[in-house]
């Protein structure tokens, strides 16, 4: 196992040498869910105040991204829904106060980011995820005077792979609908 992640860690460490850091800005990234309900229409919330740090470099095409996502902070536009979704049938806010994407692959198509690999960790549980990007840019943001990159990220998941089984034998989707958006500044 130690032998595992000493590979795992000068992999990444190779992978993305000569990458610029830059940092979340948890004003400007989200992450929006949506799910089938009942075969009615679709329930979406959103997490806010998103933070983490990504590495970025576009000429060997690497990168890595950490995003930390805070449970606590699910807005749904009900008080009774967002707190059903923090209860320990969902998202268990109290035992489980975060969600986490750790990249592991930065997928390019000719010299446009496609998409990022990585694991999701969810109440306790890691399973793989693919974000597959429909916008990235770099560019010199003109207020901050800094390099920002920016994204839209979608992916679907099953929730049940994380233990979110409530009402999925009696009708709501097991699959859920992914959109994150990410804004990070250059350090």
């Amino acid at each position: 196992m130690k032998k595992h992640l000493l590979a795992a860690a000068i992999s990444l460490a190779v992978s993305t040498a000569g990458a610029a850091t830059y940092t979340i800005n948890s004003k400007h990234t989200h992450a929006r869910l949506s799910v089938d309900h009942f075969a009615t229409g679709e329930q979406s919330a959103g997490f806010y105040h998103l933070s983490g740090n990504m590495q970025f470099n576009p000429q060997s095409k690497t990168g890595f991204a950490d995003i930390i996502i805070p449970v606590d902070t699910v807005r749904s536009g009900s008080e009774e829904v967002n707190d059903y979704l923090k209860s320990a049938e969902l998202f268990h806010a109290a035992r489980y106060p975060e969600i986490r994407f750790r990249s592991t692959r930065f997928h390019f198509e000719g010299s446009r980011l496609d998409a990022v690999s990585g694991s999701l960790t969810m109440r306790g549980k890691t399973a793989p995820v693919t974000l597959k990007a429909t916008q990235f840019k770099c560019y010199q943001h003109v207020a901050i005077k800094k390099e920002v990159c920016k994204g839209d990220f979608k992916t679907e998941i099953d929730r049940t792979r994380w233990g979110i089984d409530s009402l999925a034998t009696t009708g709501m989707s097991k699959k859920v609908k992914v959109d994150i958006r990410i804004e990070a500044a250059k350090q």
